[in-house]
């Protein structure tokens, strides 16, 4: 186990090069001026970083080889970017404890629900356990494809297109022959529907529809396109078959 605490003098606005610690398990950069982090990429040992209390407004690039992170602090820094900022956790399977608080992102509305969502590791967010309920409004909220999917029977309508009315009712064109007193008659029958007057051997029409699921904006394209009314875009597509 290797461990190191940077934080002594206070005051740190650029991190060294740490290339050279391979085993690198823990480090303690909390309480400094960092605004950003560029040097831990060999570092990817790491399974606790501390970076609370500093300057940070971008982490981008700066943590996607840290799989093996299980604890990152982050809090009371200045990011602002939170789909940029989440991005960077996604290969982390093992990142169970998280604190993103204090920063401006964490005022967004859907923060919580949206770091669940995508980093799924997660126990411990902010201080505050991850239950299951949110992990299940996270889904769907965030996966809104497959939940309406799976919250949303599409009915198919049948649609019987016999012959108009006018046709139904009109009578025989040609009276059948009758039949003689040894029960034959003295002309054959049509044997096909299509051969009967007023009768058509069309099949019946389907009619189905459903709704475009794929036309309504997703969360994430609601909150980059604020202002816009994007379910207008919402339709409701119909298919005939027969």
């Amino acid at each position: 186990m290797i461990e190191t605490n940077q934080d002594q003098k206070r005051g740190l606005s650029r991190l060294v090069d740490l290339s050279q610690y391979k085993k690198l398990n823990y480090l303690w950069l909390n309480g400094n001026q960092l605004r950003t982090i560029d040097a831990l990429g060999e570092n990817y040992r790491l399974s606790e970083l501390y970076l609370q209390d500093n300057e940070l407004v971008n982490i981008k690039g700066a943590m996607t080889r840290l799989t093996n992170l299980k604890i990152l602090m982050l809090q009371n820094n200045q990011l602002t970017r939170l789909e940029e900022t989440i991005t960077e956790f996604k290969y982390m399977q093992a990142l169970e404890t998280l604190n993103l608080s204090k920063n401006p992102l964490a005022q967004d509305s859907e923060y919580r629900y949206y770091t669940i969502f995508h980093v799924p590791s997660l126990k411990l967010l902010d201080r505050r356990e991850v239950k299951k309920s949110e992990r299940e409004d996270a889904a769907k909220l965030y996966q809104q494809d497959r939940q309406a999917l799976m919250d949303t029977i599409a009915f198919g309508r049948r649609w019987d297109a016999g012959p108009p009315q006018s046709m139904r009712d009109s009578p025989l064109k040609e009276p059948l022959n009758h039949v003689d007193n040894r029960g034959r008659m003295d002309q054959e029958l049509p044997r096909q529907p299509s051969e009967l007057p007023g009768r058509t051997n069309r099949p019946s029409l389907m009619q189905y529809s459903h709704f475009d699921w794929s036309m309504i904006p997703k969360v994430e394209e609601r909150r980059l396109n604020k202002g816009r009314c994007l379910e207008d875009n919402a339709q409701i597509v119909t298919v005939r078959f027969r």
